[in-house]
């Protein structure tokens, strides 16, 4: 897991993994959301 940016490269996965699921599921939730009220 250690590349060019050595420790940190392992933050790096992480917070994209996290940013990854985030637009995944917001705009599920937006849409769950926007349907329920509707």
């Amino acid at each position: 897991m250690y590349g060019v940016f050595g420790g940190y490269t392992r933050w790096a996965v992480v917070f994209l993994i996290i940013f990854v699921l985030f637009f995944l599921l917001v705009p599920g939730y937006g849409a769950a959301t926007t349907t329920a009220t509707c």
